[in-house]
């Protein structure tokens, strides 16, 4: 038994290497969640670093941790308004999708890899989903850029795609292990998981807002235990009630990243910085269980089935689901291919190795190369695939901002970044111009990477980045008179 201090640095050796590898893999295209995946396979059993790690259940419950923690920081980081324009199409891939990929990927699994009819079910419910934490990292790391409501609808569907799958994974391992169970326990079962886990999502959420305003910590750094605390005790709770605590905890993260309240920009960066730790030590542990040794045996069918997955399954359920909303093929094409497995699918993997399923074995193997292959064919090739498909725009990096300004309920004014477009009809005119409403304050104009001072008479140029400090109602009249447009031919 290794010392606790001998623990600590080799834990913290390999937290050095996962975030070197993220580096790495911004330069050679490759996923950074594979590399993770990669290093704990190397530390594995029948890696160099020989440690030996088949603990399916604390995987698991380590996983349940992670997953939930990502989860919420996703929720956090996206925005209501987006949701709701993408809402309708995101929902039906997360639950007629789902279903329909289940069924699909059964019918390719049952002709490639010859498990039964039962099995290749069971195959496919593992592996219908999206994988959160790999869409969101790939989506928010690359140097690339795509249309917002396109990565809304990604973004959306991943994250609340997760119970359709668990429910399903669930359902197929009950009836495998209690030949009496039927169709039935399986529907019931899935309606009271997505039933029970929006409604205390979204009790949770409005609850927090509502505190967090009248309840007052004599310290910062407490803010995020207490969000921390928040989102681990609704999953918790959510599971106990017998409801999705994935989806719970994803509607809890928009809610509260939507509402406003003191300290919230810290609390932003804080679960930012948890959602990697996390990705990395789940990745790092679903590599652990992988025996590379035992992966030529399955690599063939594992092979034909993830081509399968990729070119088959995926884009025509995609079809299916979106086309009726009126999509662009070229953003059905795209959102075909960004159909990412994960962590999700490994985890679920698991379950029937706990309830020893006949097969259990190969199918934890065969889930796991199909996982590998998607990250690694479909996760480096996005951006080639969007630039292909005339979906690439430039990408724009997320400054820093000069000014930190936290808002609360008890003050009525914002702060609020606002960058002149070509064709902004204020360009030229000189702030005292403007006409602002009473009460309102440029504070600071950023200019060709310089930030100067404002006064009356400095005239507003092109690409100026201002921040203006406003009452909330001021707000949105403040945007539109920067956003209106010179004249009508301008785009």
């Amino acid at each position: 038994m290794p010392s606790i201090e001998l623990v600590m640095v080799i834990a913290s050796f390999l937290l050095l290497i996962s975030i070197v590898a993220s580096k790495i893999s911004a330069r050679v295209g490759v996923p950074a969640l594979l590399l993770f995946i990669l290093i704990g396979m190397l530390t594995g059993s029948d890696g160099p670093g020989g440690l030996w790690f088949d603990n399916y259940k604390l995987a698991s419950n380590i996983s349940v941790l992670a997953l939930a923690l990502i989860l919420f920081s996703g929720g956090l980081d996206s925005s209501l308004n987006e949701i709701r324009m993408v809402f309708w199409p995101g929902f039906i891939l997360s639950t007629v999708g789902v279903l329909a990929t289940t069924g699909t990927i059964a019918i390719g699994a049952h002709l490639i890899t010859g498990f039964d009819l039962m099995h290749s079910i069971l195959i496919g419910a593992i592996i219908s989903s999206t994988d959160a934490p790999a869409v969101f990292g790939i989506l928010r790391s690359r140097q690339i850029g795509i249309p917002q409501k396109l990565r809304s609808l990604l973004e959306f569907e991943s994250g609340s795609n997760d119970p359709m799958a668990i429910c399903l994974t669930l359902g197929m391992v009950t009836i495998l292990s209690i030949p009496a169970a039927g169709i039935g326990t399986m529907v019931g079962m899935l309606l009271m998981q997505l039933s029970i886990g929006a409604v205390m999502g979204w009790i949770t959420g409005k609850l927090f807002v509502y505190v967090i305003h009248r309840f007052r910590l004599e310290y910062e750094g407490l803010y995020p235990i207490l969000t921390s605390a928040c989102a681990i005790g609704t999953y918790g709770l959510t599971a106990v009630a017998g409801g999705s605590g994935y989806l719970a905890v994803y509607l809890m993260g928009i809610i509260i990243g939507n509402g406003s309240f003191t300290h919230k920009r810290s609390i932003l960066r804080f679960h930012n910085a948890i959602s990697w730790l996390m990705q990395i030590i789940l990745f790092f542990t679903l590599g652990l269980l992988a025996f590379p040794t035992e992966i030529p045996a399955i690599a063939l069918p594992a092979i034909g089935l993830s081509l399968f997955v990729m070119f088959v399954a995926r884009p025509i359920v995609v079809a299916l689901c979106l086309r009726p909303f009126g999509e662009p093929w070229r953003n059905i094409a795209f959102s075909g291919w960004v159909g990412l497995k994960g962590a999700v699918a490994i985890v679920l993997a698991t379950l029937p190795l706990s309830s020893g399923i006949a097969g259990a074995h190969e199918i934890f193997n065969l889930v796991f190369v199909v996982v590998i292959l998607s990250l690694l064919f479909q996760g480096s090739t996005i951006p080639w695939v969007a630039k292909k498909l005339g979906l690439a725009l430039p990408f724009k990096e997320k400054k820093n901002s000069p000014i930190s300004f936290e808002t609360s309920s008890e003050i009525s004014s914002d702060m609020v970044e606002l960058e002149l477009h070509d064709c902004s009809s204020v360009i030229g005119m000189k702030l005292r111009d403007l006409a602002l409403p009473e009460d309102t304050l440029v504070a600071l104009i950023g200019r060709a990477g310089q930030y100067i001072v404002p006064r009356g008479d400095t005239v507003l140029e092109r690409g100026d980045t201002i921040f203006v400090l406003a009452a909330k109602g001021h707000i949105e009249s403040i945007r539109d008179k920067v956003s209106e447009q010179t004249d009508k031919t301008c785009p």
